[in-house]
């Protein structure tokens, strides 16, 4: 993206209105008896146009107080001040003569900045010289001849006259928009000056206009912008954001535009809360200044560029659009007979037998929803307004027409993007879903994607109407448009309500006819595995009880008989329907070249795609008792290579430039793996014709080899109770005195029950597992009090008794009195300070008094 700047100054004067909105102009006139006289200057707010004596007398405009050029002579010494003398023809013809007027005093101008000179002489001159500037570089090139104008300049800066200061700057600004200058102004302090400049606490608007347009010239420079950002200044200039003078906000936001071209500087813009103000300028109602939101967002659009950073401004409501053009949109036919529905499908009754031409009623549809007795949701409303919003667009040919006028970047049109408020932006999105462009429709999916970060978008996505035109996508011609559409559903079936609603568009046939594809990427299959993984989840119908209201009900947050009669509604929106998985998709499911890819995915992939594959093939469990597609398939190969995790059987010493935190992952999801492959295994054992021909001892093995493993405890509940189920299914082990149940207890079932007694915010919970781990040490069970000392659980059951109820302290003193019969586990006894609760006990006569002294017995205390 190009650097924003003020336009540089050029020889046709007519155009400087476009360079400085804020200059006067005195229009010198001829007079009778050789007298001249000079208007009084006018500030305006904006100037459409230059007068053409400013071309030839851009000497005399002064700004600040009308003044005679014969007093300006005089104070110079070098002017007669004799108006007789000097009369304006004579001006004129000496200004033809060379060059212009202005070029013959610009010498004695710059030396009256001089610091010796009086503070009178010093302001007239700055304003002199600023006004002469501004005929264009020729004029700028004459005044940089004098070494040290620059600095001069610069030290009228913090000059406490606003005259002074506004023609300084002004000056400074028409210098640093000459490229070859840009250098000089920075190094001669102008950016340190105008930061203490803009620091003082009641400053002129238009001093902060001409500072900080000083830096907008100045940010051009990728070196200068890394200093600006780095500074004091860029508070300062996030402030004037907020500023009442709409100039002042447009100068600031092209400064932070700038800023933002240089990636360096994102961090410490975000930090500094630049999104948030730059996204409410965005967000501002479309009278305002278009400067300063085609700004604001071009500064977001870089920022946007960060994932992170998207996200952030993805919260504050506005959503990232793709441009494509406005020929990608020819292609699209809105229906102008078409009855009206709201987006997402839900159709409108009829109360007129004719259609309204050119689709009046699709654009006016929102109009009686603020009937008081229509109750709509927000979501509908704001989704059918956005619709209406760019369809209109769309007819009218104008969608995106500003953006074209003006590129934002050198890339091509496939690579930009704009930034809209989240009602348009979402609309505009679903819009692209539905035109025939490939590329268009990739990048919609794409930016649905990214936007979906929580349940507002999903749902504004679905009410949108997104969800149809995504699962139809599924079936596209093109791998990215699939891939795309997948990924955004992916991401949109976080949602419980909007996976509902993805469920019943019927997305279940065409991720199945993926899956069964055989030469599908991997970033496809994940997508796939991972949106049918929540749709076929085992504990679905669990999980639909602590949704509110039934899954078919009349309510579901909204009494949609109401909304029916009100609206006249005739499809159900609000209405989810009943799972009907079990039958509905009982045939694709279990098509056995489904199951066998799935099965396939257990024996050759990624741990993550074999948790998936297994949850789904759980799921089959449910529907087919009899397990007669999954027996004929070879399961058990694919159960025994989810048990044999690679990761799990290194070390460290193992991993060349080992990394702690993806090794921690790797882990992590290998023992999410195990787990599902754990569950979908105790699955299978309830059929006895698959409990009669499974290799039990091989996978007791395996199991028990991963119950000892370092794999986090919270990862064997499921490993334990598949031991479990196994042992009691093989019947006695010859091999073994029955060492199953002995194994569970120390590596799942101990562990478990210290982590309890040391996290658990309810005493109740820390009592009962205090309790339970008595009951395991008084039943004998060997090596459990070793276990009990190495998974930490001495210093928990110290501050049990320390802080636990009655039951919590008798058992935790009955733990520690068996603990202490080994006299290793004195010292960690003693390091967890027993001994002053103990005391505390026996003193206060406690009823565990008699137990406590026990214990310090042993102890030898």
């Amino acid at each position: 993206m190009l650097a924003s700047t003020i336009p540089v100054h050029n020889f046709k004067l007519p155009c400087l209105h476009q360079i400085f909105s804020n200059t006067s102009t005195v229009e010198v006139t001829a007079t009778v008896n050789n007298t001249r006289t000079i208007r009084k200057p006018r500030r305006r707010k904006q100037t459409t146009a230059v007068s053409s004596s400013y071309q030839h007398h851009s000497l005399l405009n002064f700004q600040s107080r009308p003044c005679s050029f014969r007093t300006v002579l005089a104070r110079l010494g070098g002017g007669d001040a004799n108006p007789q003398q000097s009369s304006f023809t004579d001006i004129k013809k000496k200004s033809l003569g060379s060059s212009t007027l202005g070029d013959s005093y610009v010498g004695l101008f710059v030396r009256m900045l001089g610091l010796d000179n009086d503070s009178l002489d010093r302001e007239q001159a700055i304003e002199a010289l600023w006004k002469y500037s501004l005929g264009g570089k020729k004029c700028i090139d004459m005044i940089m001849q004098y070494s040290g104008c620059v600095n001069l300049t610069i030290n009228l800066l913090k000059s406490e006259s606003s005259v002074a200061c506004e023609a300084a700057a002004g000056l400074l600004r028409s210098i640093s928009s000459i490229n070859v200058y840009r250098d000089s102004v920075a190094k001669s302090g102008a950016i340190e000056e105008i930061t203490g400049l803009l620091s003082r606490p009641s400053l002129t608007s238009e001093v902060k206009e001409q500072s900080i347009c000083v830096l907008w010239n100045l940010s051009v420079d990728e070196k200068l912008r890394v200093k600006i950002a780095n500074g004091d200044i860029l508070p300062l200039l996030i402030k004037c954001l907020e500023d009442e003078d709409i100039k002042v906000k447009e100068a600031a936001g092209g400064v932070l535009a700038n800023l933002a071209l240089s990636e360096s500087n994102h961090k410490i813009m975000v930090e500094a809360g630049v999104i948030s103000k730059l996204a409410k300028l965005l967000k501002t109602d479309s009278e305002g200044s278009k400067v300063i939101r085609k700004e604001a967002r071009n500064a977001l659009i870089e920022l946007a560029k960060d994932e992170y950073y998207r996200i952030l401004i993805i919260e504050e409501g506005l959503v990232p659009v793709p441009m494509i053009g406005a020929a990608a949109y020819e292609s699209f036919k809105p229906g102008l007979y078409s009855w009206p529905s709201l987006p997402d499908g839900t159709e409108i009754e009829r109360t007129s037998n004719s259609p309204s031409r050119y689709g009046a009623n699709e654009l006016l549809l929102g109009l009686n929803l603020n009937d008081k007795n229509v109750n709509m949701e927000e979501a509908k409303m704001n989704a059918i307004v956005g619709r209406a919003k760019q369809q209109f667009l769309v007819r009218i040919g104008g969608i995106e027409l500003e953006d074209e006028r003006k590129p934002q970047s050198e890339l091509p049109i496939d690579g930009q993007l704009t930034i809209l408020p989240w009602v348009d932006g979402v609309a505009r999105l679903v819009l692209i879903l539905g035109l025939e462009d490939e590329v268009a429709i990739e990048r919609a999916a794409l930016s649905i994607a990214d936007a979906s970060i929580n349940e507002h978008m999903r749902l504004s996505f679905k009410e949108a109407g997104a969800i149809k035109n995504l699962v139809q996508l599924l079936d596209h011609n093109s791998d990215a448009v699939r891939l795309a559409a997948t990924g955004a559903l992916e991401r949109l079936s976080i949602s419980h309500g909007v996976c509902q609603i993805i469920e019943a568009e019927g997305v279940i046939y065409p991720l199945v006819n993926t899956i069964k594809l055989s030469d599908i990427s991997e970033s496809l299959m994940e997508k796939t595995l991972d949106i049918l993984g929540l749709i076929l989840d085992p504990s679905k119908e669990m999980k639909s009880k602590f949704y509110d209201g039934p899954v078919n009900g009349s309510k579901k947050g909204l009494d949609v008989a109401s909304l029916n009669a009100s609206i006249g509604l005739t499809g159900n929106a609000a209405e989810v329907p009943a799972s009907e998985t079990n039958t509905s998709y009982r045939e694709v499911l279990l098509d056995s070249i489904f199951i066998d890819r799935l099965v396939n995915i257990l024996k050759t992939s990624y741990p993550n795609f074999q948790r998936k594959a297994a949850s789904i093939l759980e799921f089959v469990t449910f529907i087919d008792p009899s397990l007669e597609t999954i027996m004929s398939l070879d399961i058990e190969s694919g159960l025994d290579a989810v048990f044999r995790q690679k990761v799990l059987e290194d070390t460290e010493d193992d991993f060349e430039g080992w990394q702690p935190e993806k090794y921690a992952l790797e882990v992590e999801e290998a023992c999410l793996a195990i787990s599902a492959a754990s569950r979908l295994l105790t699955k299978l054992l309830d059929s006895k014709q698959f409990a009669q021909t499974i290799k039990s001892p091989h996978f007791t093995k395996l199991l028990r080899q991963i119950l000892k493993s370092n794999v986090p405890f919270h990862y064997k509940d499921w490993v334990a109770a598949c031991l479990v189920k196994l042992s009691c299914l093989s019947g006695p082990n010859v091999d073994f005195d029955n060492p199953i149940n002995m194994e569970v207890t120390i590596y799942e079932a101990i562990p478990r029950l210290i982590e309890q007694i040391k996290s658990s915010f309810s005493p109740e919970a820390r009592e009962a597992a205090a309790v339970e781990l008595n009951r395991i040490i008084s039943e004998g069970v060997v090596d459990s009090t070793q276990a009990i000392a190495s998974e930490g659980g001495i210093f928990a059951l110290v501050k049990l008794i320390e802080e636990g109820s009655e039951r919590g302290v008798e058992a935790g003193l009955a733990i520690l009195y068996n603990l202490s019969m080994n006299s290793e586990n004195h010292s960690l006894i003693l390091a967890a300070g027993a001994v002053p609760a103990l005391r505390r006990i026996v003193l206060s006569q406690r009823p565990q008094w008699t137990r406590a002294i026990r214990l310090l017995r042993n102890l030898s205390i």
